[in-house]
């Protein structure tokens, strides 16, 4: 087995796969390998898995595998939140025609990941395109990024190279973009879409006031925000707070976020976003401080992080996607340059020759494998540490792609 093999197999290792997938709706595997394709069983299995719920009169949530699409029927039309992924798309068009036959006047994009902006291609086939799609401005620069990083992208998110977009043609364009606030009025109604950074620079949440109703998109997940991904481009956990604290002033009644439940009652929706606010900043002061203290490392500064007793209990808040530490980290990434504040990193030894040292110190192979194993009952932490070591010291030796991968696929089993 090759390197390049052994890294494959250990790279859909995610923390809580099962629960993020319960958070988010029904999990489909099919749908978490071809967010990109248009037919084959990741379309089939979002057919299968829609939900239609009529939250409010004249206003749907219609909930996908790992993600949902906000529809409006206005007296000019329908206003849609958000398109799925491409796989998402049939299921999507089918589900808008099951509940109002008014032409689709206005798409509204929360951010260009791959699960949100990308089934309009459907309607596009049954003539049914709005006449205005609209996004914040930097959402061009993610479509244009996934474009030119596709085997980055397509890596990360065990996505088949062939499926994902590879020119301008491959996807559907804002025809309409905006930068800070913008206020659209469609049947009579306002449509207000805000932008803050927060899982991403181009996220967008509407705020529908004749219906006292928010569309969140990604800055509400019912978990511990994902703004601490350690394989992801730059998230921002202050501006995230600053959203979900501008949306619990106003005086929403019906909450729609882009992952998970809907949420009913001013009390619980101001709640559930302030409890996001508190957890947010709190990780944020303790890391500010952190950098501040001239006697502190970076690694010091993630593992001293201790969430209190109450954001670590609520239900809500619980870590999925990323932890408390992961989002410290980012904020970490965020201020500073790539370095560790480690003094051998500065300019370090090749990974490998550095693991070659630690086997000899060791004993020996076969000694670092035994003694991993020995730690995989009481550290997974350092097991695999000691396994990496043994893996990139000698990639091509069978002991240590064995123990590779018994101790990653241990430690994910336990989180």
């Amino acid at each position: 087995m090759t390197i390049e093999q052994v890294e494959a197999r250990l790279a859909g290792l995610t923390r809580h796969q099962a629960e993020v997938g319960s958070a988010w709706g029904h999990y489909s595997p099919n749908v978490a390998r071809g967010f990109f394709q248009r037919s084959g069983p990741a379309v089939e299995d979002c057919r299968k898995m829609r939900t239609v719920i009529n939250v409010a009169p004249r206003t749907w949530f219609i909930r996908m595998p790992f993600v949902n699409v906000v529809l409006f029927e206005t007296d000019d039309g329908l206003v849609m939140v958000d398109s799925g992924g491409a796989a998402h798309g049939p299921a999507l068009l089918e589900a808008v025609r099951q509940v109002s036959d008014r032409p689709l006047h206005t798409v509204i994009f929360t951010h260009a990941h791959i699960d949100h902006a990308y089934g309009l291609w459907a309607f596009q086939e049954a003539d049914m395109m709005p006449q205005n799609i609209v996004a914040h401005e930097n959402l061009n620069e993610w479509f244009n990024r996934y474009i030119r990083l596709r085997g980055l992208y397509c890596h990360h998110n065990q996505q088949s190279l062939q499926d994902w977009p590879a020119t301008a043609a491959d996807l559907i364009w804002p025809t309409l973009t905006y930068r800070d606030t913008l206020e659209l009025e469609i049947g009579g109604e306002r449509f207000v879409l805000r932008h803050h950074r927060g899982e991403t620079d181009d996220a967008t949440w509407i705020w529908v006031p004749g219906r006292q109703t928010i569309a969140a998109g990604d800055f509400y997940m019912h978990m511990l925000p994902n703004v601490g991904n350690p394989r992801r481009y730059q998230r921002h956990p202050e501006e995230w707070a600053e959203a979900v604290e501008e949306m619990a002033k106003l005086g929403c009644e019906v909450f729609l976020p882009g992952h998970g439940d809907a949420i009913a009652g001013f009390e619980a929706i101001r709640t559930a976003l302030l409890d996001v606010a508190e957890v947010l900043r709190y990780i944020v002061d303790h890391t500010i401080d952190g950098l501040n203290d001239p006697a502190k490392r970076k690694d010091q500064i993630a593992d001293s992080l201790k969430l209190p007793d109450h954001l670590t209990s609520n239900p809500k808040l619980q870590p999925h996607h990323a932890t408390a530490k992961d989002i410290c980290r980012m904020v970490i990434k965020q201020y500073t340059g790539w370095w560790d504040d480690r003094p051998a990193n500065v300019d370090p030894a090749p990974i490998q020759l550095q693991a070659q040292e630690i086997v000899r110190l060791a004993g020996g192979m076969d000694a670092l494998v035994s003694r991993t194993r020995e730690l995989m009952g009481t550290d997974m932490q350092m097991a695999c540490h000691l396994a990496e070591w043994a893996f990139y010291a000698e990639p091509s030796h069978a002991s240590a792609q064995d123990v590779m991968i018994e101790a990653f696929m241990r430690r994910a089993e336990e989180t």
